[in-house]
């Protein structure tokens, strides 16, 4: 496990993510190991371009990704925007919202 600790803290300390492995040494060994695992799956290079297309259309075959308006968290009513999602649904359309954590939570969605 240290040869992947080492690893892991060399990728993320290149990624400027090392807060990632913070609360490391609190963890039991399987959790360790769980953890350097998962952030070995992690495809950084693509996080970065998600990140950098925030807010520009893209087109991907037949997809196409589209930002959306901000919406004021105080204006949102969850039940309008669970009918317009479903509505799009029925007419063969997909959408994904992503929302900072506990958002979804709050809307009952």
């Amino acid at each position: 496990m240290e040869k992947k600790l080492k690893n892991v803290k060399e990728i993320l300390k290149k990624e400027n993510q090392e807060h990632l492995l913070t609360n490391f040494e609190t963890l039991n060994n399987n959790q360790k190991e769980t953890l350097l695992n998962q952030i070995l799956q992690i495809d950084f290079n693509q996080m970065r371009e998600l990140f950098n297309n925030v807010g520009k259309n893209l087109e991907n075959g037949n997809a196409k990704i589209e930002a959306i308006p901000y919406v004021e968290k105080a204006k949102i009513e969850g039940q309008e925007y669970f009918n317009k999602g479903a509505e799009k649904i029925k007419q063969g359309k997909l959408a994904v919202v992503t929302m900072a954590g506990g958002q979804g939570t709050r809307l009952r969605t």
